[in-house]
């Protein structure tokens, strides 16, 4: 009796990784949002035909139609006001913010009411609203257009806050923000938009309230979130020639904060400097050093540090330069905690 032979198992095709853009990773991410939950919506000031003024929209509207990607009036608040109701009667809404100040006159809504209901209603009503505001500066833009505003909404409880540093976790954050039953200040650092990397985009990987070590080091942490990522690391790569072997942590998650990876981290090398292009004074560095003084105090061998923008509105394009953090300055801090240590 002749058995026939089982048929060969054909392994599924695997797409090799193929450098992206973070913008073009986030444009996956909305086209596979929408596809997957017909209540997604997207939508903003000038989204639908044109695209977005980054072009992170591009396509979407000619894909699912005008009902889903469309564009709305210069009217911030009323965005996020409709947001709002949307969410209320069942919609998912991922709206854009054009940019990081523009952001402002919606602030009363998103602090007052879409932060809140959640609480007032004792948890029966639910907002999954996801809010994108590009951020940050980086790019020769003027006032208005380069602000880093995420203080502002991690000192709101009751929404969360996140800021991808690469394209790969750009895809990941927002298919997990709009998957999330809460509301979410998405923030995406523009300089970034048009830097590439060699990636599979997937939506599995670390959740949305986790941080991430982007290089293990020893002797400090070095600790950033969006369009600062690359420039830690890029410090960290350099401070090599000076014999110093630099951990970087990439928060992704503003609010809540990720405790146990930061201080995992920080009592093991024992110093730390905290990056972002945020003013210093108040910033949101200042809550980071706070808490991992707090709970790494008798693991410190130097003060904590922060590399931050300057105390002053955001300066002319030809001075931004100045303004921002770089490799020298992330250096120099590291150079002052190595100083520390000795002088003790």
């Amino acid at each position: 009796m002749t058995v026939a032979s089982a048929p060969a198992v054909v392994p599924p095709r695997v797409r090799p990784p193929t450098p992206v853009s973070m913008a073009a990773a986030l444009n996956r991410a909305l086209a596979d949002s929408l596809a997957a939950d017909e209540r997604v919506v997207v939508f903003g000031e000038d989204v639908g035909t044109l695209g977005g003024v980054f072009r992170v929209t591009d396509g979407l509207a000619a894909r699912f139609g005008e009902d889903r990607v469309f564009d709305t009036p210069l009217a911030e608040s009323a965005i996020v006001g409709s947001a709002i109701g949307m969410a209320m009667n069942g919609l998912v809404p991922v709206v854009e913010m054009q940019f990081d100040a523009f952001a402002y006159p919606a602030f009363e809504q998103i602090t007052s009411h879409l932060a809140k209901i959640h609480n007032r209603t004792r948890g029966k009503v639910v907002l999954p609203v996801v809010i994108r505001i590009p951020f940050g500066g980086g790019i020769g833009g003027v006032e208005h257009h380069s602000d880093s505003s995420e203080a502002y909404y991690t000192h709101t409880p009751g929404l969360r806050v996140v800021a991808p540093g690469t394209p790969a976790d750009a895809y990941r954050l927002l298919r997990q923000a709009i998957e999330c039953p809460d509301p979410v200040i998405f923030l995406e650092p523009k300089r970034r938009y048009w830097s590439k990397e060699t990636a599979v985009l997937t939506p599995d990987g670390p959740p949305i309230d986790r941080a991430v070590v982007r290089r293990p080091g020893t002797d400090v942490t070095l600790i950033a979130y969006g369009g600062m990522v690359a420039t830690a690391l890029e410090a960290a790569e350099a401070a090599v020639e000076e014999d110093w072997d630099v951990e970087v942590i990439d928060l992704r998650s503003l609010s809540p904060f990720d405790d146990v990876t930061l201080t995992e981290s920080v009592r093991r090398t024992g110093r730390a400097v905290i990056v972002h292009e945020a003013p210093g004074f108040a910033g949101y560095g200042a809550e980071v050093a706070a808490r991992l003084t707090e709970q790494c105090f008798h693991y410190l061998q130097a003060p904590i540090l922060r590399v931050t923008g300057l105390d002053i509105p955001y300066p002319p394009p030809h001075l931004e330069r100045f303004h921002l953090p770089n490799t020298d300055r992330i250096l120099d801090a590291i150079a002052r905690l190595q100083w520390e240590e000795d002088d003790a």
